[in-house]
């Protein structure tokens, strides 16, 4: 396989890469943010403490974080099939990368809320703050540098992720892997995606802490 070749693969692998990552990482973050954010409040001595719905949000964050990636992916195969109208390519694969990061952003973003100073929270109740003046003035600005630490390694994962998909087609850098590197054993496209796997994470890290350290101001 010449050069060239090579190239042109590993460049639209690339950008599928990052069409399932980043579709699917936005997703987990407009639903998982809010998630996070009714598993704090609605939890014990919460704002909005209602335990019979934080047991049952618990319960499904919990139950769909247990099942391995590779068994969500086949398991899913009918409901992507639904959604998209297949099971194949880039964008089947955002539906199970979606639903697998939904819960583990949530749960991430949950431990950054829990860490805001519960003296703020008090606070702002004595001076008349209703349940989403606390959310929008306290908890989402104070827990903001996690929920971005938090968001960066749901993207790192889902890069994972999103070459796991490869083994059931669905486009990317795994995919190319496997149909290249593995079944064909072109050993140079195999050491070719590892490298553009690394930098790619790599460079997803450096931003999200560089991102992180602006918005700390502690």
């Amino acid at each position: 396989m010449t050069t060239d070749i090579i190239l042109g693969l590993l460049w639209r692998s690339f950008w599928e890469t990052v069409w399932m990552t980043g579709a699917s990482g936005l997703i987990s973050l407009v639903i998982g943010l809010p998630l996070g954010l009714a598993l704090v409040v609605t939890s014990r001595d919460g704002i909005a403490e209602q335990l019979t719905v934080n047991s049952i949000l618990a319960a499904l964050v919990n139950g769909f974080r247990a099942v391995p990636f590779i068994i969500l992916l086949i398991a899913l195969i009918p409901l992507t099939r639904l959604i998209v109208g297949t099971a194949l390519g880039t964008t089947a694969a955002i539906v199970p990368l979606t639903i697998a990061a939904i819960p583990y952003y949530a749960r991430i973003a949950e431990v950054s809320l829990r860490e805001v100073d519960r003296g703020l929270i008090d606070a702002v109740r004595a001076m008349g703050g209703n349940r989403w003046t606390i959310i929008r003035e306290v908890l989402v600005p104070e827990a903001l540098p996690g929920i971005v630490a938090g968001f960066t390694v749901t993207l790192v994962t889902l890069i994972g992720a999103s070459a796991m998909a490869g083994t059931i087609g669905g486009g990317g850098l795994g995919d190319l892997a496997i149909r290249y590197g593995y079944q064909r054993f072109e050993t140079g496209v195999m050491i070719a995606v590892v490298i553009v796997l690394i930098v790619l994470v790599c460079g997803m890290q450096w931003l999200g802490d560089r991102l992180v350290a602006k918005l700390d101001h502690r």
